[in-house]
């Protein structure tokens, strides 16, 4: 019997929701056959199985979401399912009965409230961790639970009626508007008091607290807003301020002649794109340079644990993506063994679907080696953050013409910086040096042709 487990889907995640079985308790399934379907903060994709066989149990119904490493159902090898078994989703055994309730006393007359009494506000619903409309992902079910938010009353855009996180802010949104809508407005009269209560003094009433902001004029925008951050982006806060934490971070900046490689790129990017149908980079040509110089230099491809130096045999490139609302660092596994087609080939691919949130578990993790293409902003240079456990992460600026001195003369080539930061721990400022002058060098005298 093989354990189905709820996979890791990235250094930082730590659960997962099962939104979906594609397979039923009895079902057979054949090795790598997708079995299920999760969603993450970070990655929505689908599992497939670990062993060929049949779907015995089901032990995590859909849209649960359970830690990574929990068994969530068992393949039976023998193609034999467990007639016994209970699945999850099974129909609930029936309650028994119960015994009518006694018979209430009569009921006292019941005391008319005093005003501070009906003046008490009512606790809002707790937050709901399911919804009507579908499974929950993590990020809406801590939502709901942070703001408080009674799911019943959010209308879901997503797949099938789906909860989104955009659904949520649109409701706070909503919600905050006409709380502001109602404090513009003045209050209303408070009502007579009935003739029983005239002669019984009202509690006093604290004045309200007064409102720290101007108020909003008709017609006028709110000035400031307040939304919640994203699960995304708190993973990604906690592992930056972890990473600061951790390692004794160094930057050095070295500028590259690219003229070689951008003349290159020129003349082939048209035939590129029509053979392959992808556009070819300057990133490639980067991760290549990269891969040879830590194979020159194998420490900067090495992380410590403890007191202790772990060396990668493996050289995996993690390539920094921009999200939405976020960044992901899917990895390029054995990048060595790649040409800059087969290098181009993988950054693309994996750009494209962790977009989309196609990404695999092991797609996100494993890394010996980031690389952060910043100039595809427009950016110069800057100062990364090393991507632990790795030692060190190389961040490439724009490449851009300008004039320069070649041979006691002025010319014009085409310029980038290269900010390698690292972890002074590890390496030392000389050996950071020699690798970055390595990739300069391997750069600056590009030979390899690329069709």
């Amino acid at each position: 019997m093989i354990d189905v487990v709820m996979p890791q889907m990235g250094e930082s995640i730590v659960e997962g929701t099962l939104t979906k079985w594609l397979k039923k308790a009895g079902d057979r399934v054949e090795r790598d056959e997708p079995l299920f379907e999760i969603s993450t903060d970070k990655v929505d994709t689908e599992i497939p199985s670990p062993a060929a066989g049949v779907l015995s149990q089901v032990l995590v119904e859909e849209g649960k979401t359970v830690a990574i490493g929990t068994a969530v159902g068992k393949i039976d090898e023998s193609g034999s399912p467990a007639a016994s078994a209970p699945a999850a989703s099974g129909a609930p055994a029936p309650a028994p009965a119960q015994a009518p309730p006694p018979a209430a006393p009569p009921a006292a007359p019941a005391a008319q409230p005093t005003p501070a009494q009906a003046a008490a506000p009512v606790p809002p619903p707790p937050a709901e961790t399911d919804s009507p409309a579908g499974p929950l992902s993590p990020l809406v079910r801590k939502m709901a639970r942070e703001y408080n938010i009674d799911l019943k009353q959010v209308r879901g855009t997503g797949a099938g009626g789906r909860i989104t996180k955009q659904d949520l802010e649109s409701f706070m949104s909503a919600q905050g508007a006409k709380t502001i809508q109602s404090a513009a407005q003045p209050p209303a009269p408070a009502p007579a008091a009935p003739a029983p209560l005239a002669a019984v003094p009202a509690p006093a009433v604290p004045a309200p607290a007064a409102e720290t902001t101007a108020p909003i004029a008709r017609g006028e925008q709110p000035r400031t807003r307040l939304e919640p951050m994203s699960v995304m982006r708190q993973r990604i806060a906690e592992h930056m301020v972890a990473s600061k934490h951790t390692a004794a971070h160094v930057t050095t900046v070295h500028r590259v002649d690219m003229t070689k490689v951008a003349r290159m790129r020129e003349r082939n990017k048209d035939e590129f794109k029509s053979r392959y149908g992808f556009s070819l980079t300057f990133l490639p040509f980067v991760t290549r340079a990269t891969v040879l110089a830590l194979r020159a230099f194998p420490l900067l491809n090495a992380s410590i644990e403890g007191t202790n130096i772990l060396y990668h045999n493996d050289v995996n490139i993690g390539i920094a993506v921009a999200l939405e609302n976020g960044l992901i660092v899917p990895v390029i596994r054995n990048a060595d063994e790649k040409n800059i087609i087969g290098l181009q080939r993988s950054i693309a691919d994996l750009a494209a679907r962790a977009r989309s949130r196609q990404l695999k578990p092991d797609e996100v993790q494993g890394g010996t080696f980031s690389i952060t293409n910043f100039g595809s902003f427009g950016s110069v240079f800057a100062t990364p953050v090393i991507n632990q456990p790795q030692v060190a992460i190389l961040g490439c600026g724009a490449v851009e013409k300008e004039p320069v001195v070649v041979n006691d003369a002025i010319a014009i080539r085409s310029m980038a910086y290269l900010a390698l930061t690292f972890d002074h721990r590890l390496i030392d400022g000389a050996l950071a040096d020699q690798f970055t002058g390595k990739v300069k060098e391997i750069l600056q005298n590009w030979s390899e042709e690329v069709l």
